[in-house]
């Protein structure tokens, strides 16, 4: 896939650069497709690549010395996956659907990334937009009822695949929930049956719509979000 055709090369760490920055990212970038439940890195491995996501779902987890395991983060489309200057994985990433990586091995990009200011302001403004949504989420955990935080939840994933897809979300949408019911409900610290309860009263005051395993309708989105208690606009994710 060339870089120009790309879905996600007006979000991705790429989003700046120019036609010759392109052709030598060109050069460098090679992919690796991983299925659903497949570990892609380990926490604490050593990692020689960093990535783009280009198509799929992973999720970010730790674990405690007691073996727990906490969702900590998902990564969608366009997300960038590795640290610069570190060799060792913070987190396990696991691939929740087929999950496709644009990938660069590390030494290269990060010499690239000196090299190209572009690059490393992309990475940056990427780099504040998560430490503003960390923030956001510590909202959401610590504040927000549990309609609310479902609510929440569905709002951001529909923000994102508009985003994607170079629109403004609003009106009638229909969007693929990325996790299981018992996914969300690690992610967002309810219990399953919580989120059962709260995705079928949502369904009931007719703000969303059930479309197959995951699927979700939405009659309005301006309606989801007055229930997510964010701003009109969508709150914290860029």
């Amino acid at each position: 896939m060339r870089c120009a055709e790309c879905p996600i090369r007006y979000r991705a760490v790429c989003a700046h650069c120019e036609s010759d920055e392109l052709t030598l990212l060109e050069g460098m970038k090679f992919y690796r497709s991983f299925e659903p439940g497949q570990a892609i890195v380990w926490e604490g491995d050593r990692m020689d690549f960093v990535a783009s996501v280009v198509i799929g779902v992973a999720t970010l987890t730790q674990t405690l010395d007691d073996g727990r395991t906490q969702m900590v983060g998902l990564l969608l489309p366009s997300d960038f996956l590795g640290r610069p200057g570190r060799e060792r994985v913070a987190y396990n990433a696991t691939a929740t659907t087929k999950v496709v990586l644009c990938c660069f091995r590390r030494k290269p990009f990060d010499e690239m990334m000196r090299r190209t200011p572009h690059i490393a302001h992309r990475l940056l403004e990427m780099t504040l937009d998560e430490l503003d949504a960390a923030r956001e989420w510590m909202l959401l955990l610590g504040r927000k009822t549990a309609r609310e935080k479902i609510a929440s939840f569905i709002a951001i994933i529909a923000r994102r695949e508009a985003s994607l897809n170079k629109r403004h979300p609003g009106g009638r949408m229909e969007v693929e929930l990325p996790l299981t019911r018992e996914a969300m409900a690690d992610y967002l610290g309810l219990t399953l049956e919580t989120v059962s309860r709260q995705v079928s009263a949502l369904k009931k005051d007719g703000v969303i719509e059930l479309s197959g395993k995951r699927g979700v309708i939405l009659p309005d989105y301006a309606r989801l979000v007055e229930e997510s208690g964010d701003d009109s606009d969508g709150g914290w994710l860029s």
